[in-house]
């Protein structure tokens, strides 16, 4: 078991935890939870060995076998699934111990030796190891094409899922996990839950998913005004302990009735209005259980809401017989037609690169149709939130700056009142924001957005890098506004609790999807299991195409003509990996420049300005040519099975 004994540890010289004392069993999978900042992943580097207890005792057994996910990944010419391969340590040893010894084969020793180690791999199931590894990777969304890519060709998200995969092929005793789904999306988060429940070792997990936390955790590892407190059971049943002890305060139990009472009186107008769809009736169950968390939560740092728009039209937005996607390149929407009404509260699903990205965009008005019609209704404001909107945020400046630009009329004092419900309290508010965290930085640019009054929201993963608190805080905030949502999110919680209709984006099509998260859920393993059977029968046809290609001669012009087509594609893929590869070394560098305090000086305004422009250009860049990557091997991808 792992052993606390008044165990006390700071970072950076600030006490994070003081006098913990518990203990943590062989296979319980633990979520920790508490506010950024409070202590969680320095806790983590603890068990690592990395730092150091200021007082007291953290004790596991010296036997057991630790895995985690490394934080970088060096540019490597490895194959992927090799680089998979090595998160086994033993059986890479093995293998190693097999080559030499099968150098000196001759010797009596040395046969005995071969004969153990094949005895050891077969024990360890190594033989399997491959099949197990690209399993791994199918599950995080990696294609076959994948497995034999150099690590240094995939982006900086992807390679945190390779580290992910070589984590999880350890066969570890303890697995440390820190906020392992921010770069996956919802299919892959759905297959790792699967997996983590079905792992033997014990689990140590932060997250701020809240449904991932209650579909894998059997305990809390709660971290708050600097103790640990280990709660019985998944996130939900550690709210319903919470609420509980919050209660006996006075103060804070009528503060609980009230908000109880006006949570009742918005689930009783939504019922009112909903319809018989079943995602409908799944938000009203979603709605129900709110009761308990608002009572968790009701002692939050967070209070904040969505003003009345100020106007609205109907529609909002109308979309029209549209052709969306970029130029050069084959259409990723073709006929597109909707209309986004002031009660739209749309969310949206579907895989990887399948196109909400792209949709967005188009809603936004940054990416203009091809053909046909956007049409914005004469009163639409859009409040557009994307991860670029942190770009646009200046590091020099303090978010009280940040909201006078916005405001310039309005009373200093009415600005500082806002901020506070978003936590921006005390020196925090006069302090420059290229210090802040990235759920700083976040929260800053919601406040930002939600101060607009817009009558349209575009969210496109709003609650990444945000604690449980803020998340807790954002969704009730967005089940209260009047205005139209359009909603990217892999935070179930947040997609049941605040949206009526589910739309699927696929095959270069959007439709309405018929049913709940969990039939979403059926839908994503009905599509794996179809595409494997797929893969079966393609194999089956590859085998027969080998004895039809001896009777019959290829056709060379016409194997000449698809070459001739595919080559500039091919090209521009080339060419747009080592550009991006030597982005992402440059934008390392320059954020690695920007975490220096002495550019927040007065004096260096200048050099931190043409710093931030650059890290903008760079992240741009990135994004771009990302998507243009994405686009052309998918194009590549058609054509090979056409």
């Amino acid at each position: 078991m792992i052993l606390l004994r008044d165990l006390g540890f700071s970072r950076n010289g600030d006490a994070l935890v003081t006098g913990a004392s518990l203990q943590l069993h062989p296979g319980w999978k633990i979520g920790l939870t508490g506010a950024n900042g409070c202590g969680k992943s320095s806790f983590l580097g603890l068990l690592r060995g990395e730092l150091h207890a200021d007082r007291g005792d953290l004790e596991r057994p010296p036997n057991w076998v630790l895995a985690h996910v490394a934080q970088d990944t060096p540019a490597l010419p490895d194959a992927a699934l090799d680089f998979v391969l090595d998160g086994d340590i033993e059986l890479r040893q093995i293998e190693r111990d097999l080559v030499a010894a099968e150098e000196h084969h001759d010797d009596h020793h040395a046969g005995e030796q071969i004969g153990l180690l094949h005895s050891r791999l077969s024990e360890i199931d190594g033989y399997a190891a491959p099949a197990r590894a690209a399993a791994l990777m199918h599950g995080l969304g990696f294609s076959n094409e994948d497995f034999q890519r150099p690590v240094a060709e995939f982006s900086g998200g992807w390679r945190v899922r390779l580290n992910l995969a070589r984590a999880l092929m350890c066969r570890s005793d303890l697995l440390l996990l820190d906020e392992p789904t921010n770069h996956l999306d919802l299919d892959a988060i759905i297959w790792l839950e699967e997996w983590l429940n079905s792992y033997p070792g014990t689990l140590i997990l932060i997250s701020h998913d809240r449904d991932f936390l209650d579909d894998v955790c059997s305990h809390i590892l709660a971290i708050e005004a600097g103790k640990m407190q280990l709660f019985t059971g998944n996130y939900s049943a550690c709210e319903r302990t919470r609420a509980e002890r919050l209660a006996n305060d006075m103060a804070l139990a009528a503060k609980q009735k009230r908000e109880a009472a006006h949570l009742q009186s918005y689930i009783d107008r939504f019922r009112a209005k909903a319809s018989k769809a079943r995602q409908a009736q799944s938000r009203i169950k979603m709605l129900e259980k709110m009761g308990d968390i608002v009572a968790a939560h009701i002692d939050t740092p967070f209070s904040f809401s969505f003003p009345e728009p100020n106007a609205t039209s109907d529609p909002l937005l109308v979309v029209d017989d549209a052709k969306v996607g970029y130029d050069k390149t084959a259409p990723i929407f073709d006929r597109l037609k909707f209309t986004l009404r002031p009660d739209s509260r749309i969310g949206l699903l579907g895989r990887n690169g399948a196109g909400k990205s792209t949709l967005m965009k188009l809603l936004s008005g940054a990416l203009q149709p091809l053909a046909g019609g956007r049409e914005e209704g004469r009163n639409l404001k859009l409040g557009y939130f994307a991860q670029h909107q942190l770009e646009q945020l200046r590091p020099a400046e303090s978010p009280l700056w940040h909201m006078i630009k916005l405001e310039p009329r309005t009373r200093e004092q009415d600005l500082r009142n806002y901020l506070g419900g978003f936590d921006f309290r005390g020196s925090m508010v006069d302090a420059p924001c290229g210090r802040f965290s990235g759920g700083e930085k976040t929260r800053l640019a919601l406040a930002l957005m939600i101060r607009t009054a817009p009558n349209l929201l575009l969210l496109d993963e709003p609650t990444n890098h945000l604690d449980l608190e803020m998340r807790e805080a954002l969704t009730i905030a967005l089940q209260e506004t009047e205005a139209g949502m359009v909603l990217v999110s892999h935070d179930r919680h947040l997609l049941r609790a605040t949206c009526d209709e589910l739309w699927l984006v696929a095959d270069g099509k959007v439709t309405p999807f018929d049913g709940d998260l969990d039939d979403y859920a059926e839908w994503l393993n009905q599509s794996r299991a179809a595409e494997k059977s797929a893969g079966r029968g393609k194999s089956a046809q590859r085998q027969e195409s080998v004895v039809e290609a001896a009777r019959k001669k290829p056709d060379a012009a016409s194997e000449k003509s698809a070459l001739a087509l595919r080559r500039p594609l091919l090209k521009e893929s080339e060419k747009l990996e080592l550009q991006i590869g030597g982005w992402q070394k440059e934008l390392k560098l320059l954020e690695a420049r920007l975490t220096d305090p002495s550019l927040y000086a007065a004096a260096n305004t200048q050099l931190l300005d043409e710093l931030t422009r650059q890290q903008s250009t760079l992240a741009r860049n990135i994004e771009t040519a990302e998507s243009r990557w994405l686009e052309i091997n998918e194009l590549l991808e058609h054509d090979q099975e056409s």
